[in-house]
C-alpha cells in the first residue's frame, strides 16, 4: 500500500478526509473508498463498474490502451507462441510456469481424469434433443456437486486442487456430450492418450462405426484459441464466479454462474454475432452500404467484432489468430472462404475510414475466431461452449485466489434508489 492520499472535501458541509491510495505492481492507482460511507453517509455510483477495482488480484494485467495482455505478467503473445493452454492452466493456478516434472504431472492429471461419472453422463438424456449446449452444460456443471461432494471443502487447499483439476479435466468431456446430444449421436468417451484439444476433438467427431484421425492443425489451431480466452480479467462471468464464490457456495455452483454469465450475447456470444454480421452483409460489394448503415446513427446496425470495452487499442489477441485463420483455412481447403475474404475487405475498410479511426474501433478478438471455428466444423450454437472450455481455467484461478484470501467478504454492492418513499398499504378493496 502506498502512502499516497486523496483529499476528499464534502461541498456541503467543508468536511475533509484522507482516502488511502493504493497502487498495484502496474497499472493505475486506486482510492480506497472503504470508509467512505462512514465518514460522510454517501457511496459511490458506478453503473457498470466502469471505475470501480471491486478486488485485487494477481493473475492477469491488462493495458487497454496500450493493448497489453499479460498472464501472470507473461505477454500473450509470448504464451501464444511458445505455451500450451494446459501449461497456461497451470500458470494461471499456481502463479509461475511449471519445470518438466510439474508439467508432466499437471498434464497426468488432466488427461487421466476426463471422464464423467455415468449417472452424470445420462442426465444427458433427460435434455430435449433441441435444447442449447450451454443450457446443458451450465445445468451438468452445477450438478456436479452431487456427485464429488466428497471434496468441495473450500477451505480445505488440497481440496480445491482436486477441483481445479478435475473441472478442467472434465468441462471438454461434458461440452462434447451436450454436442453429441444436440446431433442425436452416441457420446465418445475420452482417450488418455490424446493431448486435451486433440482429445476434445476426437469426442466431438469420433463415431463408433469408422476410425477418425484428428488433424494436427486443428487441435493446434484449437489451444491457441483456448491461451487467448483463458483469462481477461474482471469481465463479466469472472466477476459473477467471485460474486457467486464469495458466499462459500461449493465450487461447481460458482463455475456454473459463470457459465450461466457467458451465455450473454454481449459476453461470450459475439463471435457468433461477426459470423451473423458477415452473412447478413453477404458479398464484398455490399460493405459500402453497410458501413453507411453503421454510420447512420438511426439504423440500429452495428459492426460487430470492432472495439472492445477495455482495449482502446488494437486488441493484442487480434492478430495473433489472425495468422492462425489463414493457416487453418489455407490447410483445411478452405483458402477461399467466402467469408474471410469479407472479413479482410471489412478490416481493410474500417481500419482506413477515419471514422472508426477516431472512436479507435480495431478488430477484437471475436473477429476472426469464429471463422476458425467454423472451419474446425464447430457449429455456431457451440460458439460459446468452447469461450467456457478455455475461461473455465481462468475462473477457478480466480475463485481460488478469492477463496485463499484471508480478508476475503461476500460481495454485497449497494444502490442508488429511485423508487416510492415510504407509502401506507391501502386494502384491495380500497384501491
Amino acid at each position: 500500500m502506498a502512502n499516497k492520499k486523496f483529499e476528499l472535501i464534502d461541498a456541503a458541509s467543508g468536511k475533509k478526509s484522507d482516502l488511502p491510495v493504493r497502487s498495484g505492481t502496474i497499472g493505475p492507482d486506486v482510492v480506497d473508498i472503504g470508509a467512505l460511507n462512514k465518514d460522510h453517509g454517501v457511496f459511490t455510483f458506478d453503473p457498470g463498474f466502469m471505475a470501480t477495482a471491486s478486488t485485487e488480484s494477481k493473475i492477469t494485467y491488462i493495458d487497454g490502451d496500450a493493448g497489453v495482455l499479460l498472464y501472470r505478467g507473461y505477454p500473450i503473445d509470448q504464451l501464444a507462441a511458445k505455451s500450451s493452454f494446459l501449461e497456461v492452466s497451470y500458470l494461471l493456478l499456481n502463479g509461475d510456469l511449471p519445470d518438466a516434472k510439474q508439467l508432466a504431472e499437471f498434464q497426468h492429471n488432466i488427461q487421466r481424469h476426463t471422464m464423467i461419472n455415468e449417472s452424470l453422463l445420462r442426465m444427458f438424456n433427460g435434455f430435449r434433443y433441441d435444447a442449447h449446449p450451454m443450457a446443458m452444460v451450465s445445468g451438468i456443471v452445477a450438478s456436479m456437486s452431487a456427485f464429488y461432494h466428497d471434496s468441495m471443502d473450500i477451505y480445505n487447499p488440497r481440496h480445491r486442487e482436486i477441483f481445479a483439476h478435475r473441472i478442467i479435466a472434465k468441462i471438454p468431456t461434458i461440452a462434447a456430450a451436450a454436442y453429441k446430444n444436440a446431433l442425436g449421436q452416441p457420446f465418445i468417451y475420452p482417450r488418455n492418450d490424446l493431448g486435451y484439444c486433440a482429445n476434445l476433438l476426437h469426442m466431438f467427431y469420433a463415431v463408433p462405426c469408422e476410425p477418425y484421425h484428428v488433424d494436427p492443425l486443428a487441435a493446434e489451431a484449437l489451444d491457441l484459441l483456448l491461451i487467448l480466452h483463458a483469462d481477461h480479467e474482471q469481465n463479466a462471468s469472472t466477476s459473477t464466479v467471485r460474486l457467486a464464490g464469495s458466499t462459500g457456495a461449493n465450487p461447481y455452483a460458482a463455475i456454473s454462474s459463470g457459465v450461466a454469465a457467458l451465455w450473454g450475447p454481449a459476453h461470450g456470444g459475439a463471435n457468433e454475432a461477426v459470423l451473423d454480421m458477415l452473412e447478413e452483409i453477404g458479398t464484398v460489394d455490399n460493405i459500402p452500404k453497410f458501413i453507411a448503415q453503421v454510420k447512420d446513427k438511426t439504423s440500429n446496425v452495428r459492426l460487430m467484432g470492432f472495439g472492445h470495452r477495455v482495449y482502446k487499442n488494437f486488441d493484442p489477441r487480434a492478430k495473433i489468430i489472425r495468422d492462425m485463420c489463414h493457416k487453418v483455412l489455407a490447410r483445411m481447403g478452405r483458402a477461399d472462404n467466402p467469408l474471410l475474404e469479407l472479413a479482410q475487405r471489412l478490416e481493410e475498410i474500417a481500419l482506413s475510414d477515419d471514422y472508426f479511426i477516431s472512436r479507435k474501433l480495431y478488430p477484437n478478438v471475436d473477429f476472426y475466431s469464429g471463422i476458425i471455428y467454423s472451419a474446425l466444423g464447430i457449429p455456431r450454437s457451440m460458439f460459446t461452449v468452447m469461450f467456457a472450455i478455455a475461461r473455465t481455467a481462468g475462473w477457478v484461478s480466480h475463485w481460488q485466489e478469492m477463496i485463499s484470501d484471508p480478508h476475503m467478504k461476500i460481495g454485497r454492492p449497494r444502490q442508488l434508489y429511485t423508487g416510492p418513499v415510504k407509502r401506507d398499504y391501502v386494502e384491495i378493496g380500497k384501491r
